[in-house]
């Protein structure tokens, strides 16, 4: 009797597409939330510790990722500026310039009604623990963090709009 393995996980699955190391580095980089060591992004990238760590100094020299080599061993996380630039850059590609100033318009406005909700100008100085019952801060937790969602979205199309304005700029060339 022939003896099979296992199928692979669906993690390895995606990996076994084609992905090279540098991609798959690359994508658990972006993916992790929290500072990694090379060892564990090898681990989820299914490579070596060493290639693991070529790829993450690369992407770090890109900026891509940010690099703590005070610590040890040397820590790895996304920088989320790129992330933002990435997004910000779609949009500026997907929408027209009108359809960004009309976004930031209807943002604006969630903005200022949030402010009148909760009586402060910024998510950060709501005290989501201090009134009702668990669901009412429970509620209270869910708006701020729409409330930061909307604050964030702002900053994305005031920067996509800027770099239509811009042919890909931030500043007029």
């Amino acid at each position: 009797m022939t003896r099979f393995d296992p199928a692979p996980e669906p993690d390895q699955q995606r990996w076994q597409a084609g992905t090279d190391t540098f991609g798959r580095v690359y994508e658990v980089a972006l993916g992790v939330t929290s500072p990694i060591s090379h060892t564990k992004i090898a681990e989820l990238a299914d490579c070596s510790p060493n290639a693991a760590k070529k790829h993450l100094d690369r992407l770090s020299k890109m900026r891509i990722v940010r690099a703590n080599t005070d610590s040890r061993p040397p820590q790895y996380e996304r920088n989320e500026g790129y992330l933002e630039w990435q997004d910000a850059s779609r949009i500026a590609e997907d929408l027209t310039i009108d359809d960004i100033i009309s976004r930031v318009q209807e943002l604006e406005e969630q903005h200022a009604e949030f402010q009148e909700q909760f009586g402060v100008a910024n998510p950060t100085d709501v005290a989501a623990f201090d009134k009702g019952d668990h669901e009412t801060r429970h509620e209270r937790m869910a708006a701020v963090s729409d409330w930061q969602g909307v604050l964030r979205d702002i900053r994305l199309y005031e920067l996509a709009r800027q770099l239509s304005q811009n042919d890909g700029h931030l500043i007029p060339a």
